[in-house]
């Protein structure tokens, strides 16, 4: 029995919502919500100043594992996770061998009834994510694929992205697309606008991703199923997206925390930290993410988590790797912009929308409900670096900074992990 005691609940959907709980945990089901503190737990928590809510779920998460532990492994990716305040990680495809294989989802699944993070792997839509030949995805549904995609790479083949939207309606399964014309991000390093050219350095242009999305619409119109675009970054995404949805089409998204957060000035310092793809935006597309956001157009946050060992990342910009880090900085990353989205709004989109998104079962903070929590601190201030950091990179432009937000415990499949 575990008691969390005082603590602030966040969770709209929740009676108790905005209130202060005690909450009594019994064998990963809670067992009872009161006003007053519990004393006769085995475990009892101070939740004094802290908030409690749904365990957070991310949309897209990078692991290496296998083939690149050197970058993240199962183990490592968990415990950043946890750190970060989430419970439930969609996995990204791009492992060495490739997610196309039933024993590939079965290896990464194979400790989720035992462990508090649970992995959910999005399966290939084609061999080797060259976009030229379709994988067995109803085998890999089967085993346990809780989407399909190509991952970090955009489905570019017209012809097998229509076929997909087809085969996937067999089981009313999720296409999940990164809407990107690879040809016209040839060679880009960053988003092409005036900074870049001042810098010297090829742009990745705002209409490779609409072009690419507008594509994917029309067909989504003329061969029914449905998909999810994953990191959004540019107005006229946004724009579209609202009208498809208004047209009643099966279509979600969501955008990367660090669109939201930097805008391409960030990259005059040449920190290759900020390499991302895709890239950090100018203010007028980050408004419009924003506003996309409190609508609800744009559907969840995610966190865009890209762990790369140094050697990918200590090079002259134009040679690294795109990505950072994303997990564990999340919390603080949005909390810094309290004056444009509400704490609850937050809450929504990183725990109950991607899990809606993906089919998996919505966590409630309730009585008789099995425990999916995230315990944390949005005042605590904490220093990333090399003691507090859980993951096996470092390529985050936060590192050594001071960050205000720090989850302290998440709690899921009856196992309850101290940050």
């Amino acid at each position: 029995m575990i008691a969390i005691n005082e603590v602030e609940i966040a969770d709209i959907k929740s009676p108790h919502h905005g209130k202060i709980k005690s909450i009594l945990i019994e064998d990963g089901v809670i067992k009872s919500i009161a006003d007053k503190p519990y004393h006769n737990a085995s475990k009892i928590i101070n939740g004094k100043g802290l908030t409690l809510s749904v365990g957070w779920c991310d949309l897209g998460t990078y692991i290496g594992d296998p083939g690149f532990e050197q970058k993240e492994d199962v183990e490592s990716a968990c415990n950043t996770a946890a750190a970060g305040g989430f419970t439930q990680l969609a996995v990204l495809p791009n492992t060495s061998p490739v997610i196309q294989q039933k024993n590939s989802v079965r290896y990464l699944t194979a400790g989720n009834e035992t462990r508090a993070i649970q992995l959910f792997p999005i399966g290939a839509v084609s061999i080797e994510n060259e976009g030229k030949e379709i994988t067995e995805m109803i085998d890999l549904h089967h085993a346990g694929a809780v989407a399909f995609s190509d991952g970090l790479y955009p489905i570019w083949n017209t012809d097998i992205f229509l076929k997909c939207l087809l085969y996937l309606q067999k089981f009313d399964g999720l296409l999940i697309q990164k809407p990107e014309d690879k040809w016209l991000n040839l060679y880009g390093q960053m988003h092409e606008g005036k900074i870049s050219t001042s810098l010297g350095l090829k742009g990745i242009p705002a209409i490779s991703e609409y072009l690419t999305l507008a594509r994917d619409l029309k067909l989504l119109e003329y061969a029914g199923g449905k998909v999810h675009f994953s990191g959004v970054s540019t107005w006229q995404s946004v724009e579209m997206i609202r009208e498809a949805k208004q047209k009643g089409m099966k279509v979600t998204c969501d955008v990367a925390a660090y669109n939201l957060h930097f805008t391409d000035e960030a990259v005059l310092d040449f920190d290759a930290n900020l390499k991302v793809n895709p890239p950090l935006r100018t203010q007028q597309h980050v408004g419009a993410l924003w506003q996309g956001l409190q609508d609800g157009t744009i559907d969840a946050i995610s966190t865009a988590h890209r762990p790369h060992d140094e050697e990918c990342k200590k090079l002259e910009f134009d040679l690294a790797e795109f990505g950072m880090l994303g997990l564990q900085t999340l919390l603080p990353m949005l909390l810094s912009h309290g004056d444009k989205f509400s704490f609850d709004q937050i809450v929504e989109k990183v725990s109950s929308n991607p899990r809606r998104v993906l089919g998996l079962a919505i966590a409630k903070i309730q009585e008789g409900e099995m425990a999916n929590i995230t315990l944390f601190d949005k005042n605590e201030k904490w220093i990333l670096n090399h003691d507090t950091n859980r993951s096996k990179s470092i390529n985050s432009p936060f590192w050594g900074q001071t960050l205000s937000g720090r989850v302290k415990y998440v709690f899921n499949n009856n196992r309850m992990l101290e940050v």
